[in-house]
């Protein structure tokens, strides 16, 4: 296993089934390796963002096992909010500090093509210089098969309405058999790519995501981190003026309120492991997210030693997860993320959404 590490770090291309090896080694192995490549990069700094989620609505088209949020029979309180209500909120957050607001939704088959352009619209026009992250692929496929219009005008309108980067979800797992059971109807994995793709070929910024803990192998989790390092890869050739990913974020599954039926659950070992493999493997996707929201803040400031440089933000206020069981409903004070850090070790560093560096505390 050792070889492995060894051939990983020095770039040599391996399979997933080779690099799955890794989680064969023991932990402080393979958080020393992750954390050298980390600390090479950023020192002692952990990146985070003063951010407000934002999700219009929980009425879905799309029914996927894993996902507590979506209006359903284990969550029976459909809600669905107007232009006027996104705008207050974005207003109020706004005036607390928020640069980010991250706009996630379900597939509502309620709204229009318009309802998703003046939202921005509105946004920018109210808070010009507030950076909007929204719309996943997942949402972007499924605005281009309700509506017809191709996925390329879509992302198009997006830049031209507004919206400064994209998250990563929707990205779930790419292995197919897997996706076909756990989120069957869902943007396939080949899409998912092509989307972000032509987001970063209009210079724009976006994260990608990967969901673990539930019914994929280890090996799925690494194919799919080698398909993210592939189409990362691809920009940098073309053209440096392209956009890519800012940062790779594993989220793990959350367990309650849903309809996959999961019966073992990683350890805090497994965890970080995969967070450290990430590390190493996606040499050239510049941040690892220990997403505090999945992962709890004990865990996520835990993970910076094995690789991670970021926990998020704020969040202010959080939906999806906590839909799930994650305690991240309330979101956390910047007071407090500044004191965890610091009082973890490390330099907390205030970042805006494509991680240039607005303060150090």
């Amino acid at each position: 296993m050792q070889r492995i590490l060894e051939q990983a770090l020095s770039g040599e291309e391996l399979s997933a089934q080779e690099l799955s090896k890794l989680y064969e080694l023991d932990i402080f192995t393979l958080g020393e390796a992750a954390d050298s490549i980390r600390q090479a990069k950023y020192q002692k700094k952990i990146f985070f963002n003063v951010n407000r989620h934002i999700n219009p609505s929980n009425i879905c088209a799309d029914i996927c096992k894993f996902c507590a949020f979506s209006a359903h029979r284990k969550n029976p309180n459909p809600y669905e909010m107007s232009i006027d209500e996104i705008l207050i909120q974005a207003i109020a957050s706004a005036k607390n500090g928020a640069k980010e607001l991250h706009i996630v939704s379900s597939h509502n088959p309620n709204y229009t093509y318009d309802w998703y352009m003046n939202v921005f619209r509105e946004i920018k026009k109210a808070l010009p210089d507030i950076h909007i992250k929204a719309l996943t692929a997942a949402e972007v496929d499924f605005i281009e098969r309700k509506f017809g219009i191709d996925y390329q005008h879509v992302l198009e309108d997006m830049a031209k309405n507004g919206v400064d980067s994209m998250p990563g979800g929707g990205a779930e797992i790419f292995a197919p058999k897997v996706r076909e059971y756990i989120c069957k109807g869902k943007v396939k994995a080949n899409r998912w790519l092509e989307i972000h793709r032509y987001w970063h070929s209009l210079g724009k910024m976006s994260n990608a995501t990967m969901l673990f803990g539930h019914i994929e192998s280890k090996i799925d989790r690494l194919d799919h981190m080698l398909q993210l390092k592939t189409a990362q890869s691809e920009k940098s050739r073309v053209d440096s003026k392209l956009g890519g990913f800012n940062a790779f974020i594993p989220l793990l599954y959350q367990r309650e309120n849903n309809y996959l039926k999961v019966d073992s659950f990683p350890t805090g070992q497994e965890i970080l492991k995969t967070i450290a493999i990430a590390r190493i493997v996606l040499d050239n996707i510049p941040h690892i997210k220990a997403y505090w929201a999945t992962l709890g803040l004990n865990l996520a400031l835990v993970a910076q030693e094995f690789g991670a440089d970021d926990l998020d933000g704020t969040i202010e206020v959080e939906s999806i997860q906590s839909a799930a069981g994650a305690k991240s409903k309330n979101g956390i004070p910047k007071n407090e993320l500044i004191y965890q850090i610091k009082n973890a070790g490390f330099l907390p560093v205030e970042r805006d959404s494509i991680y240039n560096e607005c303060a150090v505390y």
